[in-house]
């Protein structure tokens, strides 16, 4: 089983719901600050309880449990620029792809999904997004 966080509609994101995937999450979760600030006393205690115990989550209610914290750690855990380039960022880039298209360039149909394009033009405009 695997935990589709939150954004799994902008990139099909899931967390594996090991025992490996879920010390690298807490860990990543401490490192930031995010461990305490975002997450409940039961759920800290779930997640410790479940890594300490269990090599892979079987059980379909306590899979249930652990990935809405999973999907709220992920979506704690996500980078700011990497949030705008899934907000803004991407509609810049299909709207610079439908552009692209209109004046005959084939290969703009692929800008749209480009992580990379969508990157370059999101760090470009942080300050039209108001941001930097």
């Amino acid at each position: 089983m695997s935990a589709a966080s939150r954004r799994s509609s902008s990139g099909a994101r899931s967390v594996p719901l090991t025992r490996e995937a879920l010390a690298k999450l807490r860990l990543k979760a401490l490192r930031r600050g995010i461990w305490f600030r975002d997450l409940k006393q039961s759920e800290r205690r779930l997640l410790n309880l479940t890594i300490s115990v269990v090599q892979r989550i079987r059980s379909f209610i306590l899979a249930r449990l652990v990935s809405r914290i999973v999907g709220k750690l992920c979506e704690a855990v996500e980078s700011r620029v990497y949030c705008i380039m899934r907000t803004k960022g991407r509609g810049l880039a299909e709207k610079l792809s439908r552009i692209g298209q209109l004046w005959g360039n084939q290969s703009a149909r692929s800008w749209a999904t480009d992580q990379g394009f969508i990157q370059y033009l999101t760090v470009n405009n942080l300050s039209s997004f108001g941001i930097a």
